[in-house]
């Protein structure tokens, strides 16, 4: 098994990263482990810890259309270059906690993807250097609510809630070309979403070249590698479930957001 890098808090309130074991204890490191986090002699026992998103992002940079199957369904052609937005970190969550549906929209819907993390500092990297920036990889639902995107002509709002981007449950360093993505809704059997990562249109180390050439990139950025075609709606009670094989699943349910306001 790979191993599994975890953010937590513990119950006494304090934010780590660590390893998680097969028994879930979690061996505390020392600092992030892509700022060269090390190994302490501390550890967190199941009961002891909570796990959060994988990182902290200063960015999330996202990819549009990244699969010609979901350029497609979504009546474009394959893009010539890559599409690209931001997600507010305030959209980050992790799994296992809910999406919310905010009552400015009609339709919130999935979108399973790749999620890579940027290991280091790095502006205009080039291809061929590009692969190396990659510190490791966790899985992503990019949750949109397709009407705003529609009717706003830009995504930010829709894509930009607080919950619209769960993140985790950890990060590995390494997964298969081939590996596929699979998403998942409430107890159907069958996918919604299935593809290879490799049908991506630009894969990771092209996105990273690209992006880097355009935003200075940070340490636990992350980049968002768009979604295969079969996106879909979600209603309040939904279970959603994004697996990628050489990863693990990234599961949340959905329900209505409570207005704060007075």
């Amino acid at each position: 098994m790979a191993q599994r890098y975890v953010r937590v808090q513990s119950h006494l309130g304090q934010l780590h990263y660590g390893l998680l074991h097969p028994d879930r204890r979690i061996q505390v490191l020392d600092a992030p482990p892509w700022l060269q986090g090390q190994p302490t002699e501390a550890e967190l026992l199941p009961a002891q810890y909570t796990i959060l998103a994988p990182c902290a992002p200063s960015k999330i940079v996202a990819v549009g259309q990244n699969y010609a199957d979901h350029a497609a369904e979504m009546g474009t052609a394959p893009p010539a270059e890559p599409l690209l937005f931001l997600k507010p970190s305030t959209a980050v969550t992790s799994s296992g906690s809910t999406i919310y549906y905010p009552p400015q929209a009609q339709q919130v819907d999935y979108e399973g993807e790749l999620a890579l993390i940027i290991g280091e500092r790095c502006a205009q990297v080039s291809l061929e250097n590009a692969q190396t920036k990659i510190w490791g990889y966790t899985i992503a639902n990019d949750v949109t609510a397709r009407d705003l995107q529609q009717r706003d002509g830009q995504w930010t709002r829709s894509k930009g809630f607080d919950s619209f981007c769960p993140l985790g449950p950890w990060i590995v360093r390494e997964i298969s070309s081939a590996a596929r993505i699979q998403t998942f809704l409430n107890d159907r059997p069958d996918p919604v979403q299935s593809a290879s990562i490799e049908a991506m249109i630009f894969n990771p180390g092209q996105l990273v070249a690209y992006i880097s050439d355009i935003m200075t990139l940070l340490p636990g950025d992350v980049i968002l590698t768009g979604t295969p075609a079969g996106i879909g709606p979600l209603t309040p009670g939904d279970r959603v479930r994004v697996e990628i094989e050489g990863i693990g699943a990234l599961e949340n349910v959905v329900d209505t957001r409570v207005s704060l306001s007075n």
